[in-house]
C-alpha cells in the first residue's frame, strides 16, 4: 500500500537556532553508537501524529525511504524532512504543534546524547545520581515552573481503549480542568489524549490561558505512542525507567484510566515505591477510574494486586467508577494534602524530591530472552521489590508488543518465557488473558499474537 508522503525543509522558531558542529556531526552519524537512528525514529514517530499504527517495526517499513538531516548555516539550523508523512502538514505546511514536536525530540536527543554519553556530570550508577539527571532533562526542557501551586495530574491508561472508556477520559480531563489542573500522560493516543482534549476545553471555559499539557516518551515506545498535537510540552527521556520516574517526581497525583499491559506496568511502579517503607507516610493521590462498563476491569487489576502485593498496596489507592466530577474532587483534595506536606518538609512543590525511589526501579531493564526467564517473581522479598520485578515483565510484554527491537527478539527467537510462584504466576496469567480478550493488547482491527508464555 503507499502512503502519500511530503518533502520540506523546516526552521525552528526561537529554540535550538543554533547548533555545534560535533552535535550536528553526532546528529548525522549512522553508525552503531551514533545518534541518526535514534534521532530518525523519533522524529518519524512524531510527524506519524494521527495516523493508526502501534507497531514501531511496520511504521519503520511502512516509511522506510524517510530521512531527516541537518542544514547548517550562518543564521541557524534547518531540519531537511525527506518522505514525512502526509497528515503531518495541512497545504504544503506542517502542523504548528508537530513542528514543535520535532524540535522538541532534536533538543532532547542532543542533551540526552552529551549528559550521558559525553559528560561526567551524572553517576547514573546511583540513585541520587539517576535522580539528577531525571531533574536536568525536565528543567532543561522548561518543564518545571516554581512560585507555582501544585496543579499537575498524571493521567495513565491505555493506547488500545473503547471508544466510551476513551470519552470518558475526556469527561475526567474536562472535570480536572474546570478546577484548573493541568495535565501530564504519555502524550499518545486513547487514555493519553483524551483527558487533555477534555482539559482544554474547560481550561478555555475558565479561561486559563497557562494551561500545560505535558506528554513524557521515550524512544522506544513513541513509535507506537505518537504524540497527539494536543501536547504543548513534549519531553523525550532516554529509557522508560527515567520516563516512569519523571511522571512520579513532577506530577501531584495520578488518575489511572483502563489500559493493558503498559498501564499495570505503570501501575506496579508506582505502588512498588509508595509501598517502600520510606515513603509510608508521603501523601500521593492515586484514583483508578473508568465508565460503568470497565468495573470488571479494575476488579481483575484490583484482584490481582491484592494476590501478588496485598492489603497494603491496595490501601495506596481509591477506585471511582463512572464519576468524573468525584475523581476531579478527590483529586483536587488530594493535591491540597501534597502542597500542605511539601510546604511542611520545605519540598519543591515542581519535583518531587522527598520520594525514594530505590535503584532497582531506575536501572534500565532490557527484556532479552534470558532476563525475562530470570526475573525473580517470588513471594520471598519485601512487596516493594516483588513489585519492581512486576513491573519489568510487564515492560517486557509492552517491548514483545510493540517496540521494534522486541518485535524482532520475538520473531527471532519465539515467545517470552516467564516463571515464577503458582500464587503470582496464575493471577498474572488471568489479567493478562483478561487484556486480550479485552482487546487491550492492540489497536482495533488489529490481530495480536501472544509474545509471551507463563511457566509456574
Amino acid at each position: 500500500m503507499q502512503h502519500d508522503v511530503v518533502d520540506a525543509q523546516i526552521s525552528p522558531e526561537g529554540q535550538l537556532e543554533i547548533l555545534a558542529k560535533s552535535e550536528v556531526a553526532k546528529l548525522l552519524d549512522t553508525s552503531q553508537g551514533g545518534l541518526y537512528n535514534v534521532f530518525r525514529n523519533c522524529s518519524l514517530a512524531v510527524l506519524n501524529c494521527g495516523n493508526v499504527i502501534d507497531d514501531g517495526k511496520e511504521l519503520l517499513e511502512r516509511y522506510r525511504s524517510f530521512d531527516i538531516s541537518i542544514i547548517q548555516r550562518e543564521r541557524g539550523i534547518k531540519l531537511d524532512v525527506k518522505g514525512a508523512p502526509a497528515r503531518a502538514f495541512v497545504d504544503g505546511k506542517m502542523i504548528k504543534g508537530i513542528h514543535e514536536h520535532l524540535f522538541a525530540v532534536l533538543r532532547d536527543v542532543i542533551y540526552m546524547s552529551d549528559e550521558i554519553s559525553g559528560s561526567s556530570k551524572f553517576n547514573l550508577t546511583t540513585t541520587e545520581g539517576v535522580t539528577d539527571f531525571v531533574f536536568h532533562m525536565l528543567r532543561n526542557a522548561d518543564v518545571l515552573h516554581p512560585m507555582t501551586n501544585p496543579n499537575l495530574v498524571v493521567c495513565w491508561g491505555g493506547h488500545s481503549i473503547s471508544r466510551d472508556e476513551y470519552d470518558y477520559s475526556k469527561d475526567v480531563g474536562y472535570e480536572l480542568g474546570l478546577r484548573s489542573l493541568d495535565i501530564c500522560t504519555g502524550c499518545g493516543p486513547g487514555a493519553m489524549k483524551g483527558p487533555m482534549k477534555g482539559a482544554a476545553i474547560s481550561h478555555s471555559k475558565q479561561r486559563v490561558t497557562t494551561g500545560r499539557y505535558i506528554g513524557l516518551s521515550e524512544p522506544g515506545i513513541i513509535a507506537a505512542e505518537s504524540p497527539n498535537p494536543i501536547v504543548n510540552s513534549l519531553v523525550i527521556l532516554p529509557d522508560i525507567e527515567k520516563r516512569l520516574e519523571a511522571f512520579v517526581r513532577l506530577g501531584h497525583g495520578i488518575v489511572v484510566f483502563p489500559g493493558g499491559a503498559g498501564t499495570a506496568e505503570e501501575i506496579l511502579y508506582i505502588l512498588g515505591i509508595l509501598l517502600h517503607p520510606q515513603n509510608a507516610g508521603v501523601p500521593f493521590p492515586l484514583i483508578f477510574t473508568g465508565p460503568a462498563g470497565s468495573a470488571e476491569y479494575f476488579k481483575q487489576i484490583d484482584h490481582f494486586i491484592g494476590a501478588t502485593l496485598g492489603e497494603e498496596a491496595q490501601q495506596r489507592y481509591k477506585i471511582i467508577v463512572d464519576d468524573p466530577v468525584q475523581v476531579a474532587r478527590e483529586m483536587q483534595a488530594g493535591i491540597k494534602q501534597v502542597r500542605e506536606f511539601r510546604k511542611e518538609k520545605s519540598d519543591a512543590y515542581y519535583f518531587n524530591w522527598l520520594l525514594r525511589i530505590d535503584h532497582e526501579f531506575q536501572m534500565p531493564f532490557v527484556p532479552t530472552h534470558d532476563n525475562m526467564r530470570n526475573l525473580h517473581l517470588h513471594k520471598n522479598q519485601p512487596n516493594h521489590k516483588l513489585a519492581a520485578n512486576l513491573r519489568r515483565a510487564f515492560s517486557g510484554i509492552v517491548a514483545g508488543n510493540v517496540k521494534e527491537q522486541g518485535i524482532r527478539a520475538i520473531e527471532q527467537h519465539g515467545c517470552f518465557e516467564i516463571h515464577g510462584d503458582k500464587d503470582i504466576m496464575n493471577p498474572m496469567d488471568g489479567l493478562l488473558a483478561s487484556f486480550v480478550a479485552q482487546h487491550r493488547m492492540k489497536l482495533p482491527g488489529t490481530q495480536y499474537h501472544p509474545c509471551y508464555r507463563i511457566v509456574s
